[in-house]
């Protein structure tokens, strides 16, 4: 007798899988398109490099408030750094590895650790608190409202008081069968809400003082024989423009909804295993073959689609005013032209992959690597 276990699985395992059962040849499957030269319509200028540490076989994606930019690394380095000049305002080494970082609200800052300890550190850096969550954190804090929100690989999603650490309230989904290990982020709606997506494809706002879902909607629904065929995760942050929200599913559909109700405003087959970004007039994201799309906005329909960076291995996108910047998997950072999709733009990091969302610090655009290299570049 086989007795099925939720577990994770590697993103890697999920598409080795999935490739073998496909008739494609090895060409034609994952072969990294090579880069042509282009004629820069941006001139992008890098301000400054720092480094927080190796990533290792988490995500860790910085976050901005105003000039400043919060960043983590494995080794359990977190810092703030001033996106005007680079330099350090506070550097902190905790005795943990961790394994999701950072989040913050420009005065608190919280970690994650490997076996689901929250840190939490103040204005200066110094630790606050810590607290443990019911399991492994692979997806960055949530920090705001009072709150702070950490969400384990399984999908509970459990909030802290952000002065005290008191746990306040434990919310979760049905459980899948498989999942992937990704870091699916979350994003507030206002002082009420947190907006997040789970495995199995449903996608939720969450009441921040009770912890009960204001509404819950699925984006798409599991399809296929077998349970890697059915895997159905949002995965990347909800991205919340005015009244909409929009996710993204992996082997699934990309769509935005109202967001005070859950109610569909378009929905797109598509499939993704890192997010979306949007802004008022576009949805952008790669698809699992590094396709990056755009959609308008408003009604879904498709704006471009660019093959220019397929099997790249691109990033979660940032949408950067006229430009859709990502990086890919040897560390450059592109720039496609927002309404149509072409090339405008380049830069070089330090050669290792790129997956997290740049973000936008200032007039800065701060991007982190793998290897753990914090790079702030200035397009003109």
């Amino acid at each position: 007798m086989t007795f099925l276990k939720r577990y994770a699985l590697p993103l890697a395992c999920v598409m080795t899988a999935l490739l073998a059962a496909c008739s494609a040849t090895k060409d034609e499957r994952r072969v990294p398109t090579p880069l042509v030269e282009i004629k820069p319509v941006l001139t992008v200028e890098q301000a400054w490099k720092s480094s927080v540490g190796k990533a290792g076989r988490y995500l860790f994606t910085p976050v901005a408030f105003g000039d400043m930019v919060f960043a983590a690394g494995a080794n359990g380095t977190v810092a703030k750094i001033d996106a005007k000049t680079g330099q350090d305002v506070w550097r902190t080494k905790l005795k943990d590895d961790l394994s999701a970082g950072v989040g913050s609200d420009g005065n608190l800052t919280a970690v994650g650790g490997l076996k689901g300890s929250v840190y939490v550190l103040g204005p200066d850096g110094k630790q606050l608190w810590t607290a443990l969550a019911p399991g492994e954190i692979v997806s960055p804090p949530l920090v705001g409202n009072d709150l702070v929100i950490v969400r384990t690989i399984d999908g509970k999603v459990v909030a802290f008081n952000a002065q005290t650490g008191e746990q306040k309230w434990v919310f979760q989904v049905r459980a899948v069968p498989l999942n992937l290990r990704v870091a699916a982020g979350m994003t507030f709606a206002g002082n009420q809400a947190a907006l997040a997506g789970f495995p199995g494809g449903t996608f939720a706002a969450i009441n921040l003082q009770t912890g009960d879902a204001f509404w819950q909607t699925p984006v798409s629904f599991p399809k296929g024989v077998t349970e890697v065929e059915r895997i159905n995760d949002v995965t990347g942050a909800p991205s919340l423009v005015g009244a909409q929200t929009c996710a993204v599913t992996f082997q699934g559909r990309i769509g935005c909804f109202d967001a005070n109700s859950g109610r569909p405003v378009w929905e797109k087959a598509f499939s993704s295993d890192s997010g979306l970004a949007a802004d008022d007039q576009v949805v952008a994201a790669g698809d699992d073959w590094s396709v990056v799309n755009a959609y308008r906005a408003n009604d879904g329909a498709l704006l471009w689609k660019s093959d220019k960076l397929k099997n790249r291995q691109v990033s979660v996108p940032y949408i950067l005013g006229r430009a859709v910047v990502v990086g890919d998997f040897e560390g450059y950072v592109h720039f496609l032209e927002t309404s149509k999709g072409e090339l405008v733009g380049r830069a070089k990091t330090d050669g290792s992959g790129i997956s997290a969302a740049p973000v936008l610090a200032g007039d800065t655009l701060v991007v982190q690597t793998k290897d753990g290299g914090l790079f702030g570049f200035r397009p003109r």
